[in-house]
């Protein structure tokens, strides 16, 4: 127990970091509000089958979000590694329990390599084979259909609006996919504001109707970090949940508790409730407070900045550094900032600016995160 006045990390002398850069796992997501932490608390004093209770949640999910079917994974790097299992083996015990090894299953993943990230790595976990498609400026639906044989299990989507240019418009590649009866599956872990995405990508009456979609529990939604969550097609959320714990296959590393499962469940409720105009407006008040902080420095440039990191439709606060008349470079500023107390964690942005980023902020902390600039920048 944690003495009075202290909290866990006072205790292990773990130092809290106001973070102002993004819903990074490496600083742990993002922060649940009461309404989830009251859910998982209470779904920790009973014990409950698994699949019954995901059975029910994603039931409830899937009513809310507009979709066919939802099913709770731990985390959306997860939700990568069952849908990929799903499309290749789908509900044949004998090929998932053989997974990783696809020999004589359909095993290649067609990817966009304009719109490849680190995460795809998700999709060899599961056994598959990545097939990328156009170069790194660009990839056409021709060269998608190309692509496609006997051999391909699925296309994934690796979908950021910052990103967007250079791949084949996710629209047209449903179009093609079902053409070929291939499955969709659209990554859009970080993709949550707005709201509307929970749907727009799958929802066959509200949506644009991909197969599946797979979302990070812990960033917009706010619940708990090791959770995710995939909506879509009920076949294959089903084949997902086949594949996943408590079942010895190859999801079985990748538990996810009844505190988790009721916690996301929680945040979804929890997020689909919000007033999400007043958010935006709160959003826009603390990034026009750091603009105004910094009116007038002859050698700081304030600006506004949008979308965010992952394209989601948020503004950002941006600040240019003239790094010779300040006698500080950036990445020194931002050095002292994660060092110094209390602890800043903001992302650099070209080669001499940095942002501040208000979704992860706390009320008033874009207040203490100027004053530390001013500090740090002699200013």
């Amino acid at each position: 127990m944690s003495a009075a006045g202290a909290d866990v990390y006072d205790e292990l002398g773990v130092r809290k970091v106001i973070n102002g850069l993004a819903t990074v796992t490496v600083l742990g997501g993002s922060i649940m509000p009461p309404e989830v932490i009251r859910a998982m608390a209470e779904a920790s004093r009973h014990f409950v089958e698994i699949d019954e209770l995901q059975a029910r949640v994603g039931e409830r999910i899937a009513a809310w979000t507009h979709n066919e079917a939802a099913y709770v994974c731990c985390g959306a790097a997860a939700g990568i590694v069952l849908s990929a299992a799903a499309c290749m083996a789908g509900l044949d015990a004998e090929k998932r329990d053989r997974l990783p090894d696809a020999t004589g299953m359909k095993d290649e993943i067609i990817v966009q390599r304009p719109g490849i990230v680190g995460y795809a790595q998700a999709i060899r976990h599961a056994g598959a084979r990545i097939v990328l498609v156009g170069d790194d400026e660009r990839a056409t639906v021709g060269e998608l259909e190309a692509a496609i044989s006997e051999r391909t299990a699925a296309i994934f989507y690796f979908y950021n609006e910052s990103r967007m240019a250079g791949q084949a418009p996710l629209e047209e590649c449903i179009a093609l996919a079902r053409r070929h009866g291939v499955p969709v599956i659209v990554d859009a872990a970080a993709q949550i504001p707005p709201v509307e995405n929970l749907w727009r990508f799958t929802s066959p009456e509200q949506g644009m109707g991909a197969d599946l979609a797979i979302f990070s529990g812990g960033k917009g939604l706010c619940g708990p970090q090791s959770s995710g969550l995939i909506v879509g097609r009920r076949e294959l959320v089903e084949a997902c949940a086949f594949h996943a714990c408590p079942r010895m296959a190859l999801g079985r590393t990748m538990k996810v508790g009844k505190e988790e499962i009721v916690g996301l469940m929680a945040a979804v409720r929890w997020y689909l409730g919000l007033d999400h105009a007043a958010l935006m407006r709160t959003y826009e008040e603390q990034v026009q407070y750091v603009i105004d902080a910094f009116a007038g420095q002859p050698h700081v440039t304030a600006r506004r900045n949008f979308p965010s990191e992952a394209g989601q439709p948020m503004p950002r606060a941006e600040l240019l550094l003239d790094e010779a008349a300040l006698g500080v470079t950036r990445d020194a500023a931002l050095d002292r900032l994660r060092r110094g107390e209390p602890a800043i964690a903001l992302a650099a942005a070209g080669d001499r600016g940095l942002f501040i980023n208000p979704q992860t902020l706390q009320p008033g902390q874009e207040r203490i995160i100027c004053a530390r600039l001013r500090e740090v920048l002699g200013i």
